[in-house]
This record gives C-alpha cells, structure tokens and sequence, in this order.
C-alpha cells in the first residue's frame, strides 16, 4: 500500500515509468486548521508569502526559515518527486517564506524500512539511497519491524498498516528533533514533509465517507499539522509520474497498490475512476470541498476549545469533569466537540467513534448513568456534572494511618500565660492531600463557641476547631486514625441534633461521586472509634466544641494542588 506518512507507493520492481493517462485538473488544496492551529486570515490564505503593504522589512531571519527540512522519500513516484522538487523547485513548507526555494543544507532524506516485503523492500531502500547520493541529499535509513511491533501487547493498534504510520511518523519526529539539537535551533522550527497528493486527499475523502465520519475526517489531509506539511496537495499522481519521467527519474511500485481488498485500493481503483467518468475535474472538486469543511471545521473548534474550557470543573491526569447541566444546554455541534475533547484529553489513545460521543450526550441529557468508550474510558454523569475517567486514572486507596497530635507546652490553666499552641502533627493521604492536627488552648474570658463558628466560616471546612476531649486527645498529646469511609458506617453530622447518617449518604448527599467515596479520609478517635471528622466535609456533633470546651483541637485537610 502507498505508505501515508511518505506519501510514496512503494514496492517491488524498478519500473521503466508506464504511459501516463490523462492528467488531471490540479486541487487548490489549503491547510486544514486543527485544535491547536491559528485560523487563515484572507491574505494567509489568499496570498501566502506575500508581504503586505503595512509590513516593515527586516533583516531578522526567523528560525523556521533556518530549520531542518526532513523529507521522507519511501521510493514510490509520489516521495522520489518530492525530492526532486525540494533540490530544484520552489516549494511552500509553510515556514513563513511562503513558496521558495529550499536551502540544500536543510534538506534530510528519511527512509523507513518496514521489513515485510522482504527483498522489495531492500530494493527500495537502495533505490532511494542512490538517489539521495544523485541529488547529494543526506540519507537516513531506519529498519522498523513493523509487524512485531503491532504484535506486540504494548501495541495501540494490532494493524499493520497504522503501526507502520505510526512508526513513519515517530522515525521522523526523532530525526527533526535531533538535528535541531545540533543545529540549536528550537524544534518547532523543523518541518517533515510528506508527498500526500491531491489523489491521496480524494481517496482519504471517500474512505471516510465510506467508514463514517464527521467533518474533521472529510476533511481529509491537511496541508500542516503542526510541523509536518504537504506542499504536493495541489498536485496529482499523474503530473508527478510525468515530471519524473522528463527528468529521467525511475521510481519503484508496490504491487499491493493493486490489491482491493485494502480500502484505499477500492477507492483508488473503483470509486474514483467512476467519479472521473461523471466529472473528469473531480479531483479538484472534492479538494475544494475538502478545503471549505476544514476551515469551518477550524472555526468550530475553536469555538468548542472556548466552551471546553468555560465547562471544565475539574482537570487532572487522566481525568475531567465537565458541567452537566451547562452543556446540556450548550448549542450541540459544539457539545460533541466538547466531549470529544473532555474523552481525549482523559486519554489520548482513545479511539472514538461518533457513537460514542453521541451515548455520552444521550446521558448528559437524561441527568445521569454511565458509558464506556473504547480504551477503558468511562463517562459517568452525577451531581450536575460529567465524569470523564480514564482506565489509567484509576486510584489506589489511600493507606490508613494515624494522626499524630502533638501536646500542648504546658499544662493549660497552671500558669497566668496562654500556653502555646502545640506542634502540627501531619499525616500524607495518598496522593490527595495532606491532614494536620494540632491543639490549642482556649483564652480565658473568650467564647470557644464563636471561634470555632468563626473559624470554620474563614476555612470553608477545610478546618474545623473541635473539642480534644471529646475527640479522646489528652492535653499532653495523642493520636488519631484516619481510614476511608467503611460500608455501613454512620456518625452524627452536626448540625443535625444528634441525629445519626450513614457516611455513604453523607457523601452522596455531599455530591461525592461513587468512584471517589472510597478517597474521602475520615478521622477517628481509634480504629474502632466513632468518626470526628469526615474531611473535608463535616465534623461530628459529638466532637462539637462547647461553652465548657478548654482546649480545642484543630485539623486542616489541604489537598494536593
């Protein structure tokens, strides 16, 4: 098969170049703009690399007109064009220079072996070597087992032909990267140039038609993504086979390009001559296409990335959590944006389906339930909100442990003195956050009532002030055990009179989802004790402090940041 990432079709023999059918009307193929891209403006796009009327000269010359330029050349008509192109012609490589010439000393040739044809397949790294060598560009080979890779049980994907892209498009990325270091020059100054042609855009095009797809897929190739682009997209198959062959240029041929039982060989070998016998001009047709859904496609996204980010609650590895209730009423071609963007970012390798996204809308509407998207990725809406969770995210439960107390100085009461506040004594939750507890004493003549309201108000609960008595912590120092909350259990949250809850209905009451109960740390007298504090949620009425209260003890949760 034309390998994607080099945009060549390589293969077995050398051929002498066959007789060229009839050329086809050239695309205007324009950079398809994706997440992190900024949108065309009309002289971007209209003029590239036209300077403009209000643009001072300068002599600063930017380090993406100096970066390295890694070609990657599979041997196929498509990258032995390519190459051709880039030592003699003018391209636009999207490096702010718009169409020019490239500087020979930025130019690398990359081949990637993939090892499955065997001898085909050397014959085709030696061909492209002896090129390079011709056209006195540098050449770097690398031998990839493709196969055993997307074998292997660490493999994303079990395809051959994606592990291959992926390997390509790793091989590259390495090599520009390297040879920005030794030229130091920073890495987004690289650029790796594909030799995607207008025919490719077309077949991709119909290929995810024919798959299902939303706008981003019939979009088809764009021009950059980040820093790999495709100056050959206006460009097709036949015009490149013809410039070869008038420059004396053979170039090998992968005879699995012929094989339709690979998608893109029905495409390329049923669908599109069909489409040419309607509209000889299709190529071009559908590039045009290709071009306005990328660029409204661009738009939308940034309008998603925009209500993504005013949605978002919570973010961290591996998980996000979204308002609900917000984006139920969000406009919902920007809602399947914003969920597909809440899945990926939770996991990146998730492979998502239109499907998918539209069962986590279904429960976004409904106010609740749950669904799985592939890799493991569970959405779960409760509360008022979307719980975007990925398998890697999964917790351990905190290991349960004591809370030292640190006594106070001195006995409080024997002298005329306040004693001072005893040491903090600390106490790591997992990877949640951090318990301290400490005592203190109260001033005489003061009202430990409103300072224990007093303080829970200037803390919002993340510390509360509650009687060391009470909570069994002698003057002089003790212990507390924290666990996470145990099934059954049940405490007397104050502020209820002394009536009894189960912790569970607590923390549902409290919206804790279901997954993160179980990380919710819970103090205690002893391990068998009765609860004192379920942080940092509510204390218990039994541990409140009192008129009567003489030495209070203070614990802080302080999450990690």
């Amino acid at each position: 098969m034309r390998g994607d990432a080099q945009g060549g079709r390589d293969a077995p023999p050398l051929a002498t170049p066959p007789p060229a059918p009839p050329p086809a009307a050239p695309a205007a193929a324009t950079e398809q703009m994706q997440l992190r891209s900024a949108m065309p403006s009309v002289s971007r796009r209209y003029a590239p690399g036209a300077r403009q009327a209000f643009e001072r000269p300068s002599g600063h010359v930017p380090p993406e007109a100096q970066g390295p330029v890694v070609l990657m050349v599979s041997g196929g008509a498509d990258s032995c064009a390519l190459l051709v192109l880039a030592t003699s012609s003018e391209l636009d490589i999207e490096d702010g220079r718009g169409c020019a010439r490239i500087a020979r000393e930025r130019l690398h040739v990359l081949h990637v072996n993939h090892q499955l044809r065997g001898e085909a397949a050397d014959a085709d790294e030696r061909h492209v070597r002896t090129l390079c060598d011709e056209l006195g560009v540098p050449c770097e080979v690398r031998r990839i087992d493709v196969a055993a890779r997307a074998a292997s049980p660490e493999a994303r994907d079990a395809n051959v032909e994606n592990a291959g892209r992926e390997a390509r498009y790793e091989a590259a990325a390495q090599l520009a990267n390297s040879l920005c270091e030794q030229a130091h020059l920073p890495r987004a100054s690289a650029r790796i140039v594909t030799a995607h042609t207008a025919n490719d855009r077309t077949e991709t095009f119909f290929m995810n038609a024919i798959k299902g797809s939303g706008m981003q897929g019939l979009s088809s190739i764009p021009r950059r993504r980040n820093r790999i682009v495709r100056p050959l997209l206006d460009r097709t198959h036949e015009e490149l086979c013809d410039l070869l062959r008038m420059r004396g240029v053979a170039w090998r041929e992968d005879v699995t390009n012929a094989d339709t039982h690979y998608l893109r060989s029905f495409v390329r070998h049923e669908i599109v001559p069909l489409a040419r016998e309607r509209n000889p001009r299709v190529l071009e047709a559908v590039s045009a296409t290709c071009d306005l859904l990328s660029d409204e496609d661009a738009y939308l996204t940034r309008l998603a990335s925009r209500a993504f980010q005013a949605l978002v609650r919570r973010r961290e590895q591996g998980l996000v959590v979204l308002d609900a209730a917000r984006l139920a009423a969000t406009e919902v071609v920007l809602a399947r944006r914003v969920v597909r963007m809440a899945i990926l970012d939770a996991s990146p390798e998730c492979r998502l389906e239109s499907q998918h996204v539209a069962r986590v809308l279904e429960l976004v509407a409904a106010g609740e339930g749950s669904a799985c998207a592939p890799g493991g990725v569970e959405a779960r809406v409760a509360y008022g909100a979307l719980f975007v969770r990925a398998r890697s995210c999964a917790q351990d439960v905190p290991a349960a442990g004591w809370l030292e107390v640190p006594g106070l100085a001195s006995e409080p009461g024997n002298s005329l003195e306040l004693a001072a506040p005893g040491a903090r004594g600390t106490l790591a939750w997992g990877g949640r956050g951090v318990l301290t507890a400490r005592l203190r004493e109260v001033a005489p003549g003061s009202n430990p009532e409103a300072l224990a309201r007093a303080h829970a108000r200037e803390w919002e609960g993340a510390s509360v002030l509650l009687d060391s008595e009470a909570c069994q912590v002698p003057v002089l120092g003790g212990r507390l055990w924290v666990d996470a909350p145990q099934v059954g259990e049940v405490m007397c949250p104050l502020g209820m009179h002394g009536q009894s809850k189960k912790l569970s209905d607590l923390l549902g009451d409290e919206k804790v989802p279901a997954c993160e109960r179980a990380l919710v740390p819970v103090v205690r007298s002893s391990p068998e004790g009765p609860v004192v504090w379920v942080a940092p949620i509510r204390p218990d009425e039994r541990a409140r402090v009192t008129a009567a209260s003489r030495v209070l003890l203070e614990l802080q949760f302080r999450p990690s940041s």
